[in-house]
């Protein structure tokens, strides 16, 4: 049986080149993201079903004016883990621990846990 391995690669070039639409083409159709941070507690997670509304929360994301940075991705056994640390112009840092699940090359499930900087 013939699988499709991760795009690794894409994941860096999309998160640290801020492009939505590179991120968007590693989730499978009918992908689910959810996430999860002080605002979206773990008992009522932010929940994006299918491209289109993931598509919604990558776009915002990435959009936004501040660096990316892909600190470390495990891949395999059908399942992906990576951090991502992030900064703001202000200095404002977040932090983003995100595991999923995949298959055929493609991200089907995925949680993210992120925290950032208060004053």
């Amino acid at each position: 049986m013939a699988t499709t391995a991760f795009d690794t690669e894409a994941l860096r070039m999309g998160i640290e080149g801020r492009k939505a639409s590179t991120l968007l083409s590693l989730y499978a159709d009918d992908a689910e993201m959810r996430m999860v941070d002080h605002r979206s507690q773990p008992s009522h997670p932010m929940v994006a079903h299918g491209r289109t509304e993931i598509d919604a929360v990558l776009s915002d994301v990435y959009s936004r004016d501040m660096t990316h940075k892909l600190e470390s991705v495990i891949v395999g056994d059908g399942h992906i883990a990576w951090m991502e640390s992030c900064e703001y112009p202000d200095g404002t840092k977040v932090l983003c621990n995100a595991m999923g699940n995949i298959k055929d090359g493609k991200i089907t499930d995925l949680t993210g846990i992120q925290a950032w900087d208060e004053a």
